[in-house]
């Protein structure tokens, strides 16, 4: 067990007088149940129910009320639970959909409860609609794969933790964060994998994981898929997906396949549900809202770049590197910072995004949008001088924002950019492994 930023909004949600039950939701393998059990320590009681379990399934099969249900609880896990802050955590909840219309009752009826539940087919279901939860009277807390601060954590080495938490980072630190944002980004953050890795240090004993992973969201979404042929073709686009992930896709034959785009989108959508993909749509604006246009091609955002390099044979690439930005033509960067702001974003309440201009004379890409005190602020993920971002000074032109980002190899520098209208902005460049880190820098800088 190692340290979860997530951590820190389950003490939030725990310390809110108007508390609901809490849905954990997040892909299967991503350390949910892990998450719980570290949280635990934090209650006088704790009771896991697993709803897989015949045993615990049948507390909720026999039309009990609440209060009852609570007492069959205590007596079966012989845990006192009145009087006491308890909390309970109910594991593959999607099993018993009356244990999901009791959830809002704990809490209006037992305050002194504290409820998560969570479900490794939660999502499938959920996206499926097949399952409905009480609307308004729970809460939801989504986990995604291990940061890069995580995996720093994970690693125990406080001088190495504390420079990365320092805001500016020390320049000694650069080479020796950027060595280990190497290894982050070749692993990936499936926990699983990190823990390996951490007691063995051998990358080929790994590839037995990654593989498990693969074949795990092969059987879950294959359950969901309405005949065998949609079968097919949901395995063809979980394979398929790791080779297309930070392209902007097309549905029709999408994987060098006779698939149509009805299928395809079916699949894709099944395993956005589950989370195991993300499309991410692009926006046309330079000022708020960012709204996504869902006319234009979805740029692909797989669960994890680690399963990527499993899935594409990359690992041997690593070796040696001193900017990964040159692996896979830049995509493998382009998808790990996305995967980084994916969980930053998540906790300010925005989505990923990002921005195109399509003219017949005149297109453009800004790999990330991001909104920060009233502005959007375009984020790039290139290599080189300042001068070969030809897109960004595009759109910094028609933007009123002042500021950019670009994330590199390099020192953490800011550096003022004048336009060819005169217009200037400042850009400020910072090293890779600092992507979990923007909003700080932004307001540091800012």
């Amino acid at each position: 067990m190692f340290y979860r930023r997530a951590l820190r909004q389950l003490e939030f949600w725990m310390q809110k007088k108007d508390r609901k039950p809490l849905i954990l939701r997040g892909a299967r393998q991503v350390g949910k149940t892990t998450l719980v059990r570290m949280f635990a320590n934090k209650f006088e009681r704790f009771v896991e129910l697993n709803l897989e379990l015949e045993e615990d399934r049948t507390i909720f099969s026999n039309n009990l009320s609440i209060q009852d249900i609570v007492q069959s609880i205590s007596l079966q896990k012989n845990v006192l639970l009145i009087n006491t802050k308890a909390l309970i955590f109910i594991d593959e909840i999607q099993n018993s959909p009356l244990a999901i219309s009791l959830l809002r009752y704990f809490h209006e009826e037992f305050k002194n409860l504290y409820i998560i539940a969570a479900g490794s087919l939660l999502e499938a279901v959920i996206g499926d609609q097949q399952i409905s939860f009480p609307v308004g009277r729970v809460e939801y807390l989504f986990l995604f794969p291990v940061t890069f601060e995580e995996f720093l954590q994970a690693q125990k080495n406080e001088k190495m933790i504390k420079s990365f938490q320092k805001i500016p980072i020390p320049e000694f630190a650069h080479n020796i964060l950027l060595k280990q944002f190497h290894k982050y980004v070749m692993l990936g953050g499936m926990p699983e994998v990190i823990n390996n890795w951490l007691e063995s240090n051998n990358i080929l004993s790994l590839k037995t994981i990654y593989r498990s992973l693969m074949l795990s969201y092969h059987d879950d979404i294959s359950k969901y898929a309405r005949n065998k042929s949609m079968v097919d073709i949901i395995r063809h686009t979980i394979d398929s997906a790791p080779l297309e992930a930070g392209k902007r896709i097309t549905f029709q034959g999408f994987g060098s396949s006779n698939y149509r785009s009805r299928e395809i989108g079916e699949a894709l959508r099944s395993l956005q549900n589950a989370r195991i993909i993300d499309l991410i749509y692009p926006t046309t604006a330079t000022e708020l809202p960012m709204i996504p246009n869902k006319r234009k091609k979805p740029k692909l955002q797989f669960l994890d770049t680690g399963l990527i390099n499993y899935s594409m044979g990359l690992f041997d690439q690593y070796l040696g590197i001193e900017d990964i930005s040159t692996i896979y033509k830049g995509r493998i960067i382009e998808h790990i910072v996305g995967q980084e702001l994916k969980v930053l974003l998540s906790e300010n309440e925005q989505k990923l995004s990002f921005w195109v201009r399509e003219k017949k004379q005149s297109q453009a890409e800004i790999d990330f949008i991001v909104s920060y005190k009233g502005k959007l602020i375009p984020i790039e993920t290139k290599s080189g001088n300042e001068g070969k971002l030809r897109s960004l000074h595009l759109y910094m032109e028609k933007s009123d924002s002042e500021f950019a980002v670009r994330f590199y190899a390099g020192v953490l520098k800011k550096q003022k950019i004048k336009l060819s209208l005169g217009k200037e902005f400042k850009l400020l460049n910072l090293p890779y492994y600092l992507v979990g880190k923007l909003f700080h820098y932004l307001e540091y800088y800012v």
